[in-house]
């Protein structure tokens, strides 16, 4: 602002009244912002075109490998444990060797079902777990053709005290829980079914048939209603149990109606076969989850 000597009104002197300098103005006049933060901004652009550093990805698979191997390793611990503790009590005589055999039949595949959730999400977790049966599988080869003697071994699962009995239902168990544990896993419950009812109702059927078997079936004077009735109802009621406990985790989707209905068609099936006379013929621990299977995939569809 300039005032003429001479006058009292106030000249306003602009770059705007100039049109020339306004136009040179941003060509030769220095930026108003400071050069560091053009500095800064290149740095930015620089770490945007970099791909994203490699250890990440290295953390979460090894974080996978290092769960899946902790979860086989206590669950290889827990079977261990189970055997060994039912071993210790037929010893003392506080539980007779016919039904610590059994127990161990329910409990160790039931427990090693409903440590399926200690495994990670990764694609390779179902083969970790198939490692605790197929360790077990490998020492009933080994001591099943006499490569090594162990006799608790031989009386804690045999029904005779043989060892070539540990090549038969024992060795097929374990073969069973390593074919569901690869091809349906804990997503689909057709794996879970089949081995609830070999697992508990196929067990607890043979309990109470010992038990209480006083009135035979009909076409099979070795089974009793009672075994077949505890059969159906024990295996429906685990197999349900199981289910419900698997959709808590995320992993099965169920409609509670609908799967109730699909289960019981599944243990009155299995109940009926394992009711069939089968002397020289399949075992139950082969027979009883193969039905199961098909059985259940005709009813829920194959969900690997």
């Amino acid at each position: 602002m300039a005032a003429h000597p001479h006058s009292s009104v106030a000249i306003t002197t602009t770059t705007s009244a100039n049109p020339k300098l306004s136009l040179l103005r941003p060509r030769f006049c220095p930026p108003t912002t400071p050069f560091r933060h053009a500095s800064v901004d290149l740095h930015i652009q620089r770490r945007l075109l970099l791909p994203p550093p490699p250890r990440v990805f290295t953390v979460d698979v090894s974080g996978h490998l290092l769960q899946d191997a902790g979860a086989s390793l206590v669950v290889v611990s827990g079977a261990y444990a189970l055997v060994s503790g039912f071993d210790n009590l037929t010893q003392r005589q506080i539980v007779e060797q016919k039904l610590s055999r059994k127990l161990v039949h329910i409990l160790s595949g039931l427990l090693y079902m409903g440590c399926w959730p200690m495994f990670s999400t990764s694609t390779e977790a179902r083969y970790f777990a198939a490692l605790v049966p197929l360790l077990n599988c490998l020492r009933l080869l080994v001591h099943g053709l006499s490569l090594v003697n162990n006799e608790d071994l031989i009386k804690s699962v045999t029904r005779e005290g043989k060892p070539e009995e540990l090549l038969r239902g024992p060795l097929y168990y374990v073969l069973m829980l390593i074919l569901c544990s690869i091809f349906f896993w804990r997503e689909s419950p057709i794996g879970v079914v089949s081995l609830s009812m070999m697992c508990g109702g196929d067990g607890i059927a043979d309990i109470m048939g010992r038990r209480f078997g006083i009135h035979k079936i009909p076409y099979n004077k070795h089974k009793s209603w009672v075994g077949s009735i505890s059969m159906f109802t024990v295996g429906f009621l685990i197999s349900i149990g199981m289910i419900y406990y698997f959709s808590k985790f995320g992993y099965i989707e169920i409609d509670f109606v609908q799967t109730v209905e699909r289960v019981a068609v599944v243990a009155m099936v299995a109940t009926v076969v394992e009711s069939l006379p089968t002397k020289g013929g399949l075992d139950d621990n082969i027979s009883v989850p193969l039905v199961s299977m098909v059985t259940a995939y005709l009813s829920f569809g194959f969900q690997p």
